[in-house]
């Protein structure tokens, strides 16, 4: 059997965008052990009106001031690229309530492509900049990663799901997670934090393990 990996995270966090680069390459190192990644949701920003604001708004409330933000972005940015990935936060202008994000994720796992559609909003966001708060720009990187546009759509219009995501969101605060990326391997281990792929594959090892431990003794 597979172990089991959950990862806590959410679309607009840059750790997590991190993070799950570096949990691939991790899974990489260790390709004997068997890995099923999972997407749990979370809401770094649950008090983003559901239409979003704009990014100069966001980052007045949160940081002060955008100006305040840059020397964070900079270490970032820095971090991101190190990893492959490319950090762009000048072009974002939006800042969007993820409950849409995660309702995509969730169905793009339904045809086992979770990974591929987290991914597509998190490039979206940090590297290109675009409006996550826009339907239709939802719509376009769900057909990329598989999804009928034209069944998506209506969905994303409805409150399908809407409740399903926020009670996980809310599940995984009440379970003591207050920051992510937060990586629970095979139930036995969790890991807080865009940890390096040499820690996060020392966790995949460990809680590998104690699963095979677990299935010996029973």
């Amino acid at each position: 059997m597979a172990l089991t990996v959950a990862m806590v995270s959410d679309v607009v966090c840059p750790w997590c965008f991190i993070g799950k680069r570096r949990l691939e390459q991790a899974i990489a190192r260790v390709p004997e052990i068997a890995v099923e990644v999972r997407f749990r949701p979370y809401f770094l920003n649950p008090w983003v009106p559901r239409g979003g604001m704009s990014r100069d708004e966001y980052l007045t409330r949160k940081f002060g001031s955008p100006e305040r933000y840059r020397g964070i972005a900079e270490r970032v940015a820095q971090a991101a690229a190190a990893d492959g990935l490319a950090y762009a936060p000048d072009k974002i202008t939006r800042q969007p309530k993820t409950l849409d994000c995660h309702r995509l994720i969730a169905w793009a796992g339904e045809i086992g492509n979770a990974g591929r559609m987290k991914q597509r909003l998190m490039d979206l966001y940090f590297t290109e900049g675009g409006d996550l708060t826009d339907h239709e720009v939802l719509v376009r990187a769900a057909a990329e990663c598989g999804l009928d546009a034209d069944r998506v759509r209506p969905r994303l219009a409805s409150e399908d799901d809407v409740e399903r995501v926020e009670s996980e969101a809310n599940a995984a605060k009440d379970a003591g997670i207050d920051g992510v990326p937060c990586f629970i391997f095979g139930n036995v281990i969790a890991v807080q934090g865009a940890q390096s792929p040499d820690h996060l594959a020392q966790a995949i090892e460990r809680a590998a393990n104690e699963t095979a431990k677990g299935v010996a003794a029973e």
